[in-house]
């Protein structure tokens, strides 16, 4: 749930400034804690909240749309035998002949092309040059820049670098990790209070208690903090999915994932991709030269590589007979050091994403990867990347999405129009409203505050950005507190 509860049921839009709020908390309660925290947060941290919607939103729709736009590219009306692998390779290198062979995703359907992938040194990072070739005549239909693992052309790469950083480089993945880091924390707590103001609803009287549905005899405000709680319970789960799995893509609290996976042996298996032996003639200049990402260069020896494209057929045929099918991605090594691999690519509705690497010399299998072998925290890990970019479950898991980000943002408007509301309109200039009652923290048992204490700083430390900023938060609060006590000193 985002933005804050913003206090009680009583509208308080009346009172003048010099009221003093009270809580009807009972003592020891987290309530008063929970509540200022998330006013704070909600209305400090929304705005990031709203842009990683927006972008988000566009983004979970964009594989669907990036093949109505790309059509041309992505399919053809040819019809027949497929002409073979490496001369569909070929007929992509006489349009670039200036470039080196990086990786070859064949055509996993009648009416797709070949996407045959080149290093592009003038490209970004994990950006290649890729031609589209009709799969039967061996033709190119365009060239386009792709992006990542998952293929994406302009216009979802576009979108996802708008999501993930502003088109700032760097500096701009501030933005989305901190996003990232407070969503759980204001989900969670907006939880809280929903429950408990459900609970003391009950109390007093059963049938106007609403948890799961709207209060629809409520009127102005308090309709307002009926949809605001309903429909951030509704999406809490998901809003903590979605900071999950953000922050494994994060600059900071990534990097602690990352470790943590490490030390507990989470991580994805690898491929060795190193042989034993290369053939006579081999360089192994390249030293394991995989061709994915930017920043290769071409292979020293061409004819190294040409005879690489050459074997193709042959390491393809063998990676089908060894289990991995569908939709894959081949690479071409530059050297004869290193083996080809083949690797099923994410497709919706596909749990699995096993990879070969091959000999292309002799079609020996020089390594096996079955994701049914992998760890768990892997598996969950693969799941949730998909699930979080809209590819595990179609067109299905990408209208969800979208529907979350709408829920995300209708709440956020509910919770500015909340706060709104509560400003005072006789006796003060406040052009908004107060926030909760101070002194939360003397209303915690002191047991609690340690326990409390101790896990704000473990979790600030794995997450850094949630850390500083709740550092800023209270910090900010404490000098507005004391500059409050010496003007009505």
């Amino acid at each position: 749930m985002s933005i804050p509860e913003l206090e009680r049921d009583n509208p308080v839009a009346s009172a003048p400034s010099s009221a003093v709020s009270k809580d009807s908390s009972p003592p020891r309660s987290l309530r008063p804690l929970i509540l200022r925290l998330h006013f704070y947060a909600g209305i400090l941290v929304a705005p990031f909240l709203v842009i990683a919607a927006v972008s988000g939103g566009l983004y979970a729709l964009a594989p669907s749309v990036e093949q109505l736009v790309y059509r041309d590219y992505l399919h053809v009306d040819s019809t027949g035998h497929e002409a073979p692998m490496s001369e569909q390779v070929r007929a992509a290198q006489q349009v670039r002949p200036d470039l080196a062979v990086a990786a070859v995703r064949p055509a996993s359907e009648p009416g797709e092309t070949t996407r045959v992938m080149f290093t592009d040194p003038t490209l970004g990072e994990s950006e290649r040059l890729a031609v589209f070739v009709d799969p039967v005549d061996a033709r190119s239909v365009g060239e386009l820049v792709v992006y990542g693992s998952s293929g994406a052309l302009p216009m979802r790469t576009w979108i996802s670098q708008l999501h993930r950083h502003l088109h700032l480089g760097e500096p701009g993945r501030i933005y989305s990790e901190l996003a990232a880091s407070w969503l759980w924390v204001i989900a969670l707590g907006g939880v809280y209070l929903w429950v408990q103001r459900y609970r003391t609803a009950r109390a007093r009287n059963a049938d106007t208690a609403r948890l799961w549905t709207l209060d629809r005899s409520s009127r102005g405000r308090n309709r307002t903090l009926s949809w605001h709680g309903v429909v951030g319970i509704w999406i809490a789960v998901g809003l903590v999915f979605l900071s999950a799995t953000g922050l494994t893509w994060s600059r900071y609290a990534g990097e602690n994932v990352d470790e943590l996976r490490t030390a507990l042996s989470w991580t994805t298996p690898k491929l060795d991709k190193k042989l034993e032996s290369a053939p006579a003639g081999g360089s192994a200049a390249s030293g394991g030269h995989d061709g994915h990402g930017a920043g290769h260069t071409p292979a020293s020896d061409p004819g190294i590589l040409d005879r690489n494209v050459g074997e193709l057929d042959t390491v393809l045929d063998v990676a089908e007979r060894g289990g991995v099918t569908g939709a894959v991605e081949a690479t071409v090594p530059a050297d004869a050091s290193t083996a080809f691999t083949v690797t099923e690519t994410r497709q919706p509705w596909q749990f699995s994403t096993d990879s070969i690497a091959v000999d292309g010399a002799t079609g020996a299998v020089t390594d096996l990867s079955r994701f049914g072998d992998w760890p768990l925290a892997a598996k969950l890990t693969s799941w949730g990347i998909a699930l979080h970019m809209g590819l595990l479950f179609g067109l299905l898991n990408q209208l969800v999405l979208a529907a979350l980000a709408v829920a995300l943002l209708a709440v956020i408007v509910r919770g500015y129009l909340l706060w709104w509301r509560r400003r005072p309109t006789r006796g003060t200039r406040r052009p908004m409203g107060r926030p909760p009652v101070r002194g939360a923290w003397r209303r915690i048992h002191p047991a609690t505050a340690v326990v409390g204490v101790a896990g704000v700083v473990l979790v600030g430390w794995f997450v850094p950005l949630l850390g500083l900023s709740l550092i800023a938060f209270l910090l900010v609060d404490v000098a507005v507190g004391a500059l409050a006590r010496v003007r009505a000193g």
